[in-house]
């Protein structure tokens, strides 16, 4: 007998799929690589990205991250002109170098390659030498491949990292401190993790910290360069690191910084999933504890225990709730396993990345994956995951603002999490991990359902 689950998830599958043998694209669920690297850059002391290309991707990547942090944020370009794309742009980047220099005096510049700057084939690398050569004083530069047609924000973001420690970092005798890459996750992520890791007392460099540089007080006068981010000289020390730890469910096997430090430094890498959930902090609060030497502090304890409280108290209002995820990878991944944790059934994770892990990590990180029927999509856009949502009767969406217009087409909630927020405001300080932004996620959760619920009475009931 078909109870209808059968056709829902046969439905669903084949909307993915004939989504996914479309040549085309509509609506993305991805950005473009050089955003990410910008964003890795920008949590660098003194940092200033710099994209090799025309400016047309300068000015969309810096008001993509203006209307979600809402800081001024510069990022220079090499203004590709018509003879520079024909001809190739080393003059152009030679010139914003010179610029860049004169009007910023960074502490570092991160140079990003875009589409056609690749395409092109300019030898950036060797610019960037030659300038290294006649240019002793001026402040180091680097170079990150990140071609929006290869790749996506998360990926630009990851190679960047890499980058910087190739750049950077130095060997030596070991310290006592540890590597920290914390992932895409937004500042007030990062503040939460340096406080753990004080709590902790655990010495560490985290990689990038842009917590202040992109969520920083307001100012009396305008600065060039906002305070804040990885100071170059620890940044030289991660190669002397006792580990390197990285967040992230979809990191194994890839090109990472901690996978560069373990190759040509001997430094150990372990990768953990994002801490979003009481499962998944668990297994970070263990592994700092250990590190530390010492038990897990109490007040973290307590913010466990008002979490575990919350959820027996809001479990009734998510239990079954069916929810299609989407954006990044790792995000996605953690946010989906979250949602199983608490009673909610993930019917949907989907990701315009590609890295051909996504499956995996959920299997590793969700519990019972295997009876959950979910689709996993990746490689997918907002068409092929709105089919797919809606064949499997998703009730609710978890992803970025880019998912407004279909929540709204399919007349359901959307949790706001990730990156870009476009449409509300607060974006950086969306707090996603810990225990206390597990706390944060869980209400906002529970109050979207209830409103809808509220909402949708005939009487429009005030008591819940």
């Amino acid at each position: 007998m078909d109870t209808g689950l059968e056709s829902a998830i046969a439905a669903a599958q084949k909307a993915g799929d004939e989504a996914e043998d479309r040549f085309g694209s509509v609506n993305a669920c991805k950005l473009c690589a050089p955003l990410g690297a910008c964003l890795a850059f920008r949590g660098v002391e003194g940092g200033v990205p710099l994209l090799h290309g025309s400016q047309g991707c300068a000015t969309y990547i810096r008001r993509y991250m203006i209307s979600h942090y809402r800081e001024p944020i510069d990022i220079a370009s090499s203004n590709f002109s018509e003879s520079a794309a024909i001809f190739g742009g080393a003059s152009n980047l030679r010139q914003a170098l010179v610029n860049v220099q004169r009007q910023y005096k960074p502490g570092v510049i991160g140079v990003a390659t875009t589409c056609l700057a690749e395409t092109l084939g300019d030898d950036v690398p060797g610019i960037l030498k030659v300038r290294a050569a006649e240019e002793p004083d001026a402040a180091p530069a680097l170079y990150v491949s990140t071609p929006s047609f290869k790749g996506t924000h998360a990926e630009g973001y990851v190679a960047a990292l890499r980058a910087l420690a190739e750049r950077f970092a130095e060997g030596g005798e070991p310290g006592a401190h540890v590597n920290l890459m914390p992932g895409m996750v937004s500042p007030e992520d990062l503040r939460l993790l340096k406080g753990l890791l004080a709590g902790f007392q655990l010495e560490a460099v985290m990689l990038p910290d842009y917590s202040e540089t992109l969520d920083g007080g307001a100012w009396k006068e305008y600065q060039e360069l906002p305070q804040g981010g990885t100071p170059l000289a620890a940044l030289k020390g991660m190669g002397r690191a006792r580990l390197s730890l990285e967040l992230g469910a979809t990191l194994e096997g890839r090109p990472t910084a901690g996978a560069f430090l373990a190759e040509r430094f001997g430094v150990a890498c372990e990768r953990l999933p994002l801490p979003v959930g009481v499962q998944a902090t668990d297994l970070l609060m263990r592994r700092l504890a250990a590190l530390a030497g010492r038990e897990v502090p109490a007040e973290m304890r307590q913010e466990r225990s008002r979490l575990l409280d919350a959820y027996a108290d809001g479990h009734k209002a998510v239990f079954g709730l069916k929810v299609a995820v989407y954006g990044e990878e790792d995000l996605a991944c953690a946010m989906a396993a979250w949602l199983a944790e608490v009673g909610a059934q993930p019917v949907l994770v989907a990701s315009g990345g590609e890295s051909g892990r996504l499956r995996a990590a959920l299997q590793g990180q969700v519990k019972d994956f295997g009876r959950l029927d979910c689709r996993v999509m990746q490689g997918a856009d907002f068409e092929a995951i709105g089919q797919a949502a809606e064949a499997c009767g998703a009730q609710l969406l978890v992803g970025s603002s880019k998912g407004y217009a279909l929540a709204r087409r399919l007349n359901i909630p959307l949790l706001r999490c990730g990156f870009p927020i476009h449409d509300r405001f607060g974006g950086a300080r969306v707090l996603h991990l810990g225990y206390a932004g597990t706390q944060r996620l869980f209400d906002s959760l529970v109050n979207l359902v209830l409103e809808r619920k509220q909402a949708l009475s005939s009487v429009g009931y005030s008591y819940l």
